[in-house]
């Protein structure tokens, strides 16, 4: 492709996700766009961005943007997190809200749904005592499609082979022919809402826990920096944010401090500490 048409698409994801497309990143926007050249019956990936370029907003800056930042993910995403969450911070969590009998989860960019599920999975498999609280459990992403395939819970063999234990597969999902379906009972866990990280968020509830995990890598840094600041005002005093493995609060907002031992990318306010 010309430097001209990854520049286009360079800017509007930027404008649209805050996601920043690095230089050399053009066989990316190839791989990624070429599903979409086939859907809308064009010739070629040139015609695509000259559309984008020439033609109105009609939806296609929409489908751009969501066939760019749409990403893989599985069930149970590396492994020591969720053993975090398993062995301290839920028991830690519930602990402190025994009172009030509530808890509110965000696993923001949360794609197809493996990991709002996973979380599911989780508080059910592990913390029975949970069902009789008040557990609300959203999940969001920038993406419509990803939404829409993530609200009906159904992934083909090799989706359920990445991370999910065969024990957790044979309890919890219904076999569909070649496609496997989560029981109804997981998927009333999990709210699904369009959410864009980069632009006005709407009004949410104070969080005990919020997982924005493997996005905000590829945000500049001004992005992070606003995206860390409304989390700082959203998560309750002793609640935890969980980023990615490759990601970090340092040298971007003071308000928060690792939670040590774990070194599983847990975080909290510094009010929190000790």
């Amino acid at each position: 492709m010309t430097q001209q048409d990854f520049e286009t698409v360079r800017r509007l994801l930027l404008e649209r996700s805050a996601i920043v497309l690095e230089p050399g990143k053009e066989y990316l926007v190839e791989s990624r766009l070429d599903s979409l050249v086939r859907e809308l019956k064009l010739n070629s990936l040139e015609e695509l961005i000259a559309r984008l370029r020439t033609g109105p907003d009609n939806g296609l800056h929409r489908q751009i943007v969501e066939a760019m930042v749409t990403t893989e993910s599985s069930f149970f995403r590396d492994h020591v997190p969720f053993e975090a969450l398993r062995k301290t911070i839920m028991p830690d969590l519930i602990e402190h809200r025994r009172g009030e009998r509530s808890l509110n989860i965000w696993c923001a960019a949360s794609s197809t749904g493996q990991e709002p599920y996973s979380v599911a999975l989780l508080l059910r498999e592990h913390f029975p005592e949970l069902i009789t609280w008040k557990i609300s459990l959203m999940a969001s992403d920038i993406s419509r499609a990803a939404l829409a395939r993530a609200s009906e819970g159904l992934y083909n063999q090799i989706e359920v082979n990445r991370g999910l234990p065969a024990t957790l597969l044979v309890k919890y999902f219904e076999q569909h022919g070649t496609h496997w379906q989560l029981k109804a009972s997981i998927r009333s866990m999990v709210a699904f809402q369009e959410i864009n990280l980069a632009q006005h968020w709407p009004a949410l509830p104070r969080m005990d826990l919020i997982l924005i995990r493997n996005v905000m890598i590829y945000f500049d840094v001004d992005a992070k920096k606003t995206i860390l600041r409304k989390v700082s005002n959203l998560l309750k005093p002793d609640g935890y944010l969980l980023l990615g493995g490759a990601e970090t609060t340092f040298n971007l907002d003071e308000s928060y401090h690792r939670v040590e031992p774990l070194k599983a990318g847990f975080y909290q306010l510094v009010s929190t500490k000790g």
